[in-house]
């Protein structure tokens, strides 16, 4: 009995009793018969893992091993693939009682949040020292056979030893999104889903247990810019999946707005990000699932991954799972055009998942014209505008082959705030250049050139006859496009 009360006085040095529901605080160091019997030998030692929503979200290891629980903290849960070891965090010993112990850890003491059981069972262990434990595990999701090893301090690493009971795929590291083509209602509702538009940043979200990397469409990992969506982590949990979706900054009336994004699509510093999080929140709208729990999902159609999707129940305050309608394109045009959002996009229901291909299984149908352009320079302004950027001249690429020429689109003079116009100067100074990057027709002989890496979209009436845009209107930068992928966007016929 002084030995256990010894083993366990770490565990009750950090806890207040009757300020905690957690077991053994308070109680008596003797073990009552019925813990004597189940921990004296004979039968096969328990464990327990535990999911915990604390400050951050991780899992709690313990291992029934003389007459207490041996601990671990899991940052980034249970291993499933021998390839991939992670960090374990060897924590004070807890009494046997923990083995069932679900609840909420009150606000203030040690370890508060929500803990629940995600797995217990037996298991049987080759090897128990203070440096290395070697042991096979027989529970509902926790099987198989692991190690435990220590790397430096109160570090270990754990690592599955033997493969997994069923093939498993590894979550990509990397994935360019499918695209969609810009074209005319389908003539045939008959076997397309229509969504929403969302006016916003296209991200990846590649979720695994306790880690969150949401990546644009450039490669770009913007996940420190947006951290009110790591909270999807704690409705995942232990599970693995690849999200495909757009980062949107909704208005007071609701409506996505692309400008209010622009206040936070630049933003690096942590404590600017914490301010602007609670002025100008982001939502993550998720509208396909691409990788589950070792599964690619890629050649699933549409319809499928969709329903998978579904399933996991993906809803709060910051990210979100919107409907999607079968059929009835025409209706959702127009009640986006009520609402004055950009339009929609239809997905074939059969269409499986292209990474990086823009094709006619997916259409976008807009409201009004938009464009993406590469800014090649800029007129300095006249007036009010003097000594500033009076209007940008922009351009497309055009492909010729293999090989790809910035064609001269027009000049943008309107739709800027003073401090776009100011953070526009900052960006493009270090980008001067003495030549055009543009081939054939040139911008007016006063422009000031820039080399061609800023991507901005601009909303206009209509293309001319020269190839040039009529009454653009500038909308905001976005950083989540490549400018070599910039090419004239014009309606197709399905």
């Amino acid at each position: 009995m002084t030995e256990g009360r010894e083993r366990l006085r770490a565990y009750r040095a950090k806890r207040r009793g009757g300020a905690t529901p957690e077991p053994g605080v308070e109680a008596a160091d003797a073990p009552g018969p019925e813990r004597e019997a189940r921990s004296g030998g004979r039968s096969a030692p328990r464990f327990v893992v535990q999911q915990h929503h604390a400050r951050r979200l991780h899992w709690d290891l313990r291992l029934e091993r003389d007459g207490v629980l041996k601990s671990w903290a899991l940052p980034r849960g249970i291993p499933l693939d021998p390839g991939r070891n992670r960090l374990a965090v060897h924590t004070e010993d807890h009494p046997l009682e923990y083995l069932e112990f679900e609840g909420e850890i009150p606000a203030g003491e040690y370890g508060a949040g929500t803990m629940t059981v995600w797995d217990s069972g037996t298991y049987e262990a080759e090897k128990f020292t203070a440096e290395k434990v070697v042991a096979t595990f027989h529970g509902e999701r926790l099987r198989g056979r692991y190690a435990l090893f220590r790397t430096r301090g109160e570090d270990w690493m754990i690592h599955r030893m033997d493969p997994p009971e069923r093939p498993r795929e590894p979550l990509p590291t990397k994935l360019e999104p499918m695209k969609a083509t810009l074209a005319r209602l389908p003539p045939d509702d008959e076997g397309w889903a229509y969504e929403i538009k969302w006016d916003g940043v296209r991200a990846l979200a590649f979720c695994e247990p306790g880690h969150l990397r949401l990546v644009t469409r450039t490669g770009r990992d913007v996940t420190r810019r947006y951290p009110e969506v790591r909270g999807i982590l704690g409705q995942l949990g232990a599970r693995e999946a690849l999200l495909d979706g757009e980062l949107v900054a909704f208005d007071e009336r609701g409506r996505p707005s692309f400008q209010l994004l622009q206040r936070r699509m630049h933003v690096e510093s942590e404590a600017v990000v914490r301010r602007l999080r609670e002025s100008i929140p982001v939502t993550y709208v998720i509208f396909d699932l691409l990788h589950l729990d070792g599964r690619s999902l890629l050649e699933l159609p549409y319809e499928e991954r969709r329903r998978e999707l579904e399933a996991l129940g993906l809803d709060g305050e910051r990210w979100q799972v919107p409907r999607y309608h079968r059929g009835n394109g025409a209706a959702l045009l127009a009640a986006s055009r009520e609402r004055g959002l950009e339009g929609i996009i239809a997905k074939r229901l059969d269409s499986p998942y292209r990474p990086g291909k823009r094709g006619r299984d997916w259409l976008k149908i807009k409201n009004v014209r938009g464009q993406e352009v590469v800014i090649g320079g800029w007129v300095p302004g006249q007036g009010q505008r003097r000594g500033r950027i009076g209007a940008l001249v922009v351009g497309y690429y055009e492909r010729d082959g293999e090989e790809r020429r910035l064609r001269y689109a027009g000049k943008v003079g309107t739709g800027f705030s003073e401090e776009e116009l100011g953070m526009l100067a900052a960006r493009l100074g270090p980008l001067r250049r003495r030549t055009s990057p543009f081939e054939g027709r040139q911008p007016p002989k006063e422009a000031i050139f820039v080399e061609p890496e800023l991507v901005c979209e601009v909303e206009f009436s209509e293309w001319t006859r020269a190839g040039t845009l009529r009454q653009p209107s500038y909308k905001g930068l976005r950083d989540d496009k490549p400018a070599r992928d910039v090419v004239r966007e014009e309606e197709q016929e399905v």
